[in-house]
């Protein structure tokens, strides 16, 4: 297997599992209908879980553009390679959350909410703030992106072993800080599943899919991964005794 099909394969897993427990959880006559946050978080940890273990060992299983990205800044990673990465991922994360609305399609038609349609989709903030919104995904972000590159080797990224780390690291964050605006934390997993919401037709109908938040969960990760590198960088350079 390739990097580029490590990282298709990957992120196409993660979505499948993530946005497929916000199915199950908030969808109409599941067996997991009404179970809560508790539930969400869990099954988000494991999809990292399970993404990360399959591919690692052909792509370092970055499944997300932000720690491509906060890799490539930190010096782990060749930026080269960053354009290849973040076109699989966008591509795995388009076919997950395909396959989610297939597995899912009876409990979609009988789902009157086109609220929680989309959120089987993409992330939305509980309160629409655009600046705490922001804040909310950098500060996500940099906590995942900064533990990562501490777990992380050159050339590639995380190894099979770091899976299961990788998994709790998402949960934690799931748990402590995903209550604002979803911690989507990863601009392919809420980007490509909301052009595919836009795309598909949806039993029982659809909402828009809500293209004025769309850029913060790109925009925010992204500035969180930065930052979480240039800290890193920081953190590393011995003649630098204030961060030391």
């Amino acid at each position: 297997m390739n990097p580029f099909l490590g990282e298709l394969i990957g992120t196409a897993i993660l979505i499948l599992l993530g946005n497929g427990v916000v199915a199950n959880v908030v969808l109409k006559g599941t067996k997991g209908e009404g179970s809560g946050w508790i539930v969400i978080t869990w099954g988000w940890g494991m999809a990292v879980f399970v993404a990360v273990f399959t591919v690692a060992a052909f792509s370092g299983a970055h499944i997300n553009p932000a720690v491509t990205v906060g890799l490539a800044v930190a010096g782990k990673f060749a930026w080269d390679s960053v354009p290849l990465y973040i076109l699989a991922q966008m591509a795995g994360a388009m076919i997950g959350s395909a396959l989610v609305w297939v597995v899912y399609r009876d409990h979609f038609r009988e789902t009157k909410s086109r609220d929680l349609k989309l959120a089987c989709f993409a992330t939305g903030p509980a309160y629409r703030n655009a600046i705490s919104n922001l804040v909310s995904e950098i500060v996500g972000t940099f906590v995942l992106v900064f533990a990562v590159l501490f777990l992380a080797v050159a050339v590639f990224g995380l190894g099979a072993l770091d899976a299961l780390p990788v998994g709790l690291l998402v949960l934690g964050i799931g748990l402590s800080l995903g209550g604002t605006t979803g911690y989507a934390i990863n601009p392919a997993r809420d980007l490509g599943p909301r052009i595919v919401h836009a795309l598909l037709p949806m039993p029982g109908g659809k909402r828009d899919s809500d293209w004025g938040y769309a850029w913060i969960p790109i925009v925010g990760p992204l500035i969180g991964a930065v930052l979480a590198a240039l800290c890193y960088l920081m953190l590393q350079d011995p003649t630098n005794v204030n961060f030391r």
